[in-house]
């Protein structure tokens, strides 16, 4: 009888330990499916003829820095730059769409890694159709609905 309890405790520990794997794995395999879709959605966007590749260059605060945003109006876009410093603690980047003499449209909050490098992945904007420039400003932390900080990469379309 204790050699049956010893077994039953051993199977259920092992048990155990395969479903808690087996989770992590789910995960994972999630995780992996929302980046191949985010991939397959980059790619969409570079195939199609009528995406605008538009280069921003470094404003004043860092002249050295550039971006690239590819940019499909129905499809959204990718933007990725390079060459920005760290933002200051409770602060990040805003990338901004102008479209004519409109107020800017945010397009996005991201950060950039030890590198100065960051990317973003961008929806398509709601009554945005056309873009003549992107700019990128440093903002407080998620971002305001209208730009207020320096400009630190500029490009027009």
């Amino acid at each position: 009888m204790a050699a049956g309890l010893a077994a039953i405790v051993v199977g259920w520990s092992v048990s155990s330990t395969y479903e808690k794997r087996l989770d992590a794995l789910a995960r994972d395999a999630d995780q992996l499916k929302a980046e191949l879709r985010s991939q397959q959605t980059v790619i969409a966007i570079l195939r199609d003829p009528a995406t605008q590749v538009v280069a921003l260059a470094g404003q004043a605060p860092a002249p050295t820095a550039r971006a690239r945003m590819m940019w499909h109006e129905k499809a959204g876009g990718v933007f990725v730059a390079t060459g920005l410093p760290a933002a200051p603690a409770g602060k990040a980047y805003q990338l901004w769409a102008i479209a004519g003499s409109n107020a800017p449209v945010s397009a996005g909050v991201f950060s950039v890694d030890a590198s100065g490098a960051g990317s973003v992945s961008v929806r398509p904007l709601p009554g945005v159709t056309t873009v003549n420039a992107f700019a990128v400003t440093l903002e407080p932390a998620g971002g305001l609905p209208a730009p207020s900080g320096e400009m630190y990469l500029l490009g027009k379309s």
